[in-house]
Protein backbone atom coordinates (compact mmCIF):
# COMPACT_ATOMS: atom_id res chain seq x y z
CA UNK A 1 0.00 0.00 0.00
CA UNK A 2 1.24 3.39 -1.00
CA UNK A 3 1.04 6.25 1.41
CA UNK A 4 1.86 9.86 0.93
CA UNK A 5 4.32 11.28 3.40
CA UNK A 6 3.91 14.87 2.38
CA UNK A 7 1.02 17.19 1.95
CA UNK A 8 0.22 18.28 -1.57
CA UNK A 9 0.98 21.94 -1.91
CA UNK A 10 -1.52 24.24 -3.55
CA UNK A 11 1.26 26.41 -5.00
CA UNK A 12 2.48 23.53 -7.15
CA UNK A 13 -0.37 23.85 -9.59
CA UNK A 14 0.40 27.58 -10.21
CA UNK A 15 4.06 27.15 -11.18
CA UNK A 16 3.52 26.19 -14.83
CA UNK A 17 0.88 28.90 -15.48
CA UNK A 18 3.13 31.53 -13.85
CA UNK A 19 6.08 30.50 -16.00
CA UNK A 20 3.85 30.59 -19.09
CA UNK A 21 2.52 34.06 -18.23
CA UNK A 22 6.06 35.34 -17.59
CA UNK A 23 7.25 33.86 -20.90
CA UNK A 24 4.37 35.34 -22.90
CA UNK A 25 4.68 38.71 -21.15
CA UNK A 26 8.39 38.97 -21.92
CA UNK A 27 8.02 38.17 -25.61
CA UNK A 28 4.80 40.18 -25.92
CA UNK A 29 6.47 43.29 -24.50
CA UNK A 30 9.48 42.97 -26.80
CA UNK A 31 7.32 42.34 -29.87
CA UNK A 32 5.72 45.76 -29.32
CA UNK A 33 8.48 47.86 -27.72
CA UNK A 34 11.63 46.01 -28.74
CA UNK A 35 14.32 46.99 -31.20
CA UNK A 36 12.42 45.33 -34.06
CA UNK A 37 8.93 45.61 -32.56
CA UNK A 38 5.80 47.28 -33.85
CA UNK A 39 6.72 50.78 -32.65
CA UNK A 40 10.19 50.54 -34.18
CA UNK A 41 8.65 49.31 -37.43
CA UNK A 42 6.42 52.40 -37.57
CA UNK A 43 9.48 54.61 -37.03
CA UNK A 44 11.35 52.78 -39.79
CA UNK A 45 8.41 53.24 -42.16
CA UNK A 46 8.21 56.96 -41.34
CA UNK A 47 11.95 57.32 -41.98
CA UNK A 48 11.61 55.41 -45.25
CA UNK A 49 8.87 57.74 -46.47
CA UNK A 50 10.85 60.84 -45.45
CA UNK A 51 13.93 59.58 -47.24
CA UNK A 52 11.88 58.62 -50.29
CA UNK A 53 10.53 62.19 -50.48
CA UNK A 54 14.08 63.55 -50.09
CA UNK A 55 15.27 61.23 -52.85
CA UNK A 56 12.50 62.44 -55.15
CA UNK A 57 13.37 66.08 -54.43
CA UNK A 58 17.06 65.46 -55.13
CA UNK A 59 16.25 63.49 -58.28
CA UNK A 60 14.12 66.35 -59.61
CA UNK A 61 16.89 68.84 -58.84
CA UNK A 62 19.44 66.64 -60.59
CA UNK A 63 17.24 66.31 -63.68
CA UNK A 64 16.82 70.09 -63.82
CA UNK A 65 20.59 70.55 -63.62
CA UNK A 66 21.13 67.91 -66.31
CA UNK A 67 18.68 69.75 -68.60
CA UNK A 68 20.61 72.98 -68.06
CA UNK A 69 23.92 71.30 -68.80
CA UNK A 70 22.45 69.74 -71.92
CA UNK A 71 21.22 73.14 -73.13
CA UNK A 72 24.65 74.65 -72.56
CA UNK A 73 26.78 71.87 -73.98
CA UNK A 74 24.92 70.33 -76.92
CA UNK A 75 27.03 72.20 -79.50
CA UNK A 76 24.43 74.84 -80.29
CA UNK A 77 24.72 77.08 -77.25
CA UNK A 78 21.37 78.74 -76.84
CA UNK A 79 21.75 82.47 -76.45
CA UNK A 80 18.65 82.70 -74.31
CA UNK A 81 20.02 80.22 -71.78
CA UNK A 82 23.42 81.89 -71.75
CA UNK A 83 21.80 85.30 -71.25
CA UNK A 84 19.67 83.99 -68.40
CA UNK A 85 22.62 82.43 -66.58
CA UNK A 86 24.81 85.51 -67.08
CA UNK A 87 22.11 87.82 -65.72
CA UNK A 88 21.56 85.58 -62.72
CA UNK A 89 25.24 85.21 -61.92
CA UNK A 90 26.03 88.91 -62.36
CA UNK A 91 22.77 90.06 -60.77
CA UNK A 92 22.08 92.39 -63.70
CA UNK A 93 18.81 93.42 -65.33
CA UNK A 94 17.65 96.15 -67.63
CA UNK A 95 15.43 98.94 -66.33
CA UNK A 96 12.34 97.72 -68.16
CA UNK A 97 12.56 94.13 -66.90
CA UNK A 98 10.92 92.42 -63.95
CA UNK A 99 13.16 89.84 -62.26
CA UNK A 100 11.75 86.77 -60.51
CA UNK A 101 14.35 84.49 -58.90
CA UNK A 102 13.57 80.76 -58.75
CA UNK A 103 16.99 79.55 -57.49
CA UNK A 104 17.74 77.30 -60.43
CA UNK A 105 21.46 77.36 -59.86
Amino acid sequence: MWTKHHKERKLGRFVLPLITVAFLSYFGYHSVNGELGLIATENFERQRLDRLAELQRLTDKRQALERQVQLLSDGSLEKDMLDEIARYQLNVAREDEIVIFNNYF
